[in-house]
C-alpha cells in the first residue's frame, strides 16, 4: 500500500490503462500541455503524445461525438468535461447516441467510453460550476454511473470503467482532489455495481457517496461516544445500484437516513428509499426513512450561503438522533 491523493489515483488509473491498452485515447480541454483544469493529466501528454491525449476545442458536444465515435469503431475513449455542469451541453451525444447503440444494433456495436465529471460545491466557483447532475444520468437507460468518495476507489473504479464496454459517466468531487489515503501498489480493480460497507453498525444504516461520506464517518463517531452504532454504506457505483447491500443492512438496523449533496428534489435519495420501501427491509423498519440533500437553490457564491447549502456533519448527527429517538 501507499498513501497518494485522489487526484494522483485517477492520474494513475489512465497512466496504467493506456500502458496496457494502446486502444485507449483521452480527450478534453486543455488535459494536454497544461494537465487538466484540475492538474489530473500532468505529464501524460508528454509519455503518450499528441495522438493519444488530444486537446481538443471548447465545445464539450464534439468532445462527446468524438468519444463516442471512436468507441463505436474500435477505440476506447476517456473524456474529461471540465467541469461536470457542462455535461448538459453534451447530452445529445451521450444520451441518445452512447447510452442507446449498443441496444439498437442488438450488441453489435459497443461503446467503451468514460466520461470524467469533476462536480460538486465547495470551490466558490458558483452556479454554474458547482452541481451534482448524478441522478439525471441514472436516469438514463444505457449509462452506468459511478462517484468514488476515497484514493483506493477512485483508482480501482475507474480502472473497471475504462475497461467496460458501456459508457460510464465517473462523477469526481472537486474538493476530494487534494484528499489522500492508502492504494494499493498492484494492479486492481473494483467491481462496478458493488457497494462499500465503510462502518458496521446495528442502530441506522446511512447511506451515501462522494464526499459526504467522510461527514457521515464523523457523524458516527461522534455518536459512538453518545451510544448509537451507526452503519455506513458508500454506495460508489450509483448506476446500477447495489440494493442488495442497502437492503440487508436496513434489515438488519429497522433504520434508514440518506445522505448526498445534490438537491433534494429528484435526487438520488427518493430512488433509495423507495428501493427500500418496495423491499421486504420495509417490514423491519422502526422509524421513517430520511433523506438529508443539498438545498433546492443553485449553489451560491457567497462563501457562507454556499456552506450553508449542503449537509454538514453537524445536521446529519442530528438527524440521525431523531430517527433513534423516533
Amino acid at each position: 500500500m501507499k498513501e497518494i491523493t485522489y487526484k494522483e489515483a485517477l492520474r494513475e488509473a489512465m497512466v496504467e490503462e493506456m500502458r496496457r491498452d494502446e486502444d485507449i485515447i483521452f480527450l478534453g480541454e486543455d488535459i494536454g500541455v497544461y494537465g487538466g483544469g484540475f492538474g489530473v493529466s500532468y505529464g501524460m501528454i508528454e509519455e503518450f503524445g499528441e495522438e493519444r491525449v488530444r486537446d481538443t476545442p471548447i465545445s464539450e458536444a464534439a468532445i462527446a461525438g468524438c468519444a463516442a465515435g471512436a468507441a463505436a469503431t474500435g477505440l476506447r475513449t476517456i473524456m474529461e468535461i471540465m467541469f461536470s455542469d457542462f455535461i448538459t451541453i453534451a447530452m445529445d451525444v451521450i444520451v441518445n447516441q452512447a447510452a442507446k447503440m449498443r441496444y439498437m444494433f442488438g450488441g453489435k456495436v459497443q461503446v467503451p467510453m468514460v466520461v470524467r465529471c469533476p462536480g460538486g460545491s465547495g470551490t466558490g466557483a458558483a452556479a454554474q460550476h458547482s452541481q451534482c447532475l448524478e441522478a439525471w444520468m441514472c436516469h438514463i437507460p444505457g449509462l452506468k454511473v459511478v462517484a468514488p468518495s476515497t484514493p483506493a476507489d477512485a483508482k480501482g473504479l475507474l480502472k473497471a470503467a475504462i475497461r467496460d464496454n458501456n459508457p460510464v459517466i465517473f462523477y469526481e468531487n472537486k474538493l476530494l482532489y487534494k484528499t489522500t489515503g492508502l492504494v494499493p501498489t498492484e494492479d486492481y480493480v473494483i467491481e462496478l455495481g458493488k457497494a462499500n460497507i465503510t462502518k458496521e453498525g446495528s442502530d441506522i444504516t446511512v447511506v451515501t457517496y462522494g464526499r459526504m461520506l467522510e461527514r457521515c464517518e464523523k457523524a458516527a463517531e461522534i455518536l459512538k461516544a453518545q451510544g448509537i452504532d451507526a452503519e455506513i454504506i458508500d454506495l460508489r457505483t450509483l448506476y446500477p445500484m447495489d440494493k442488495e447491500t442497502i437492503i440487508k443492512s436496513v434489515c438488519k438496523t429497522g433504520r434508514a437516513l440518506i445522505v448526498h449533496e445534490a438537491s433534494k428534489t429528484g435526487g438520488l435519495g427518493g430512488e433509495i428509499s423507495a428501493s427500500i420501501v418496495e423491499s421486504e427491509a420495509f417490514d423491519y423498519l422502526k422509524a421513517p426513512i430520511k433523506r438529508l440533500a443539498g438545498k433546492d437553490v443553485p449553489i451560491p457564491y457567497n462563501p457562507q450561503l454556499e456552506k450553508a447549502v449542503v449537509p454538514d456533519t453537524d445536521e446529519i448527527v442530528e438527524e440521525i438522533k431523531s430517527l433513534i429517538n423516533r
